[in-house]
């Protein structure tokens, strides 16, 4: 089995793809209006309308309305991406911090109040788990 995608239902697709392919650089491919993906090398975020829902079981997925779910990214150098993105992100959580496992981490909230977490290892036991 291998984890591949992640998926956000939003009422506002195109306001929330924007948002990420401004954030991680990344463009996304849309299948539809109601469906976009922006793929990276180890997994794929999706972006799916509130009209895909019953598609699978009326009212399973609420838009904006995750309290649990942080998505990863991991960048290069998150204090770079910090300045890039101040001005842009409205809700920062927490400036670039280093984490006791070793990342060095930034958290934000998209549009729709999902937690992202951009991190850069730097401890020596964080950068050989993430050597690419």
């Amino acid at each position: 089995m291998d984890f591949v995608s992640i998926r956000i239902i939003t009422s506002d697709v195109a306001r929330l793809v924007d948002f990420y392919e401004r954030a991680t650089g990344a463009r996304a491919t849309w299948a539809n209006e109601d469906f976009a993906e922006l793929r990276t090398a180890g997994a794929t975020l999706a972006i799916g309308s509130t009209r895909t829902v019953p598609l699978f079981a009326p009212g399973s997925a609420r838009p904006a309305d995750n309290h649990s779910v942080i998505i990863e990214f991991l960048v290069d150098d998150v204090d770079s991406v910090y300045n890039n993105l101040t001005g842009f992100v409205t809700d920062f959580v927490t400036k670039p911090t280093t984490m006791p496992w070793g990342n060095r981490s930034l958290l934000f909230r998209d549009p729709d109040g999902t937690l992202v977490n951009f991190f850069t290892p730097v401890s020596p036991e964080a950068i050989e788990k993430f050597a690419r």
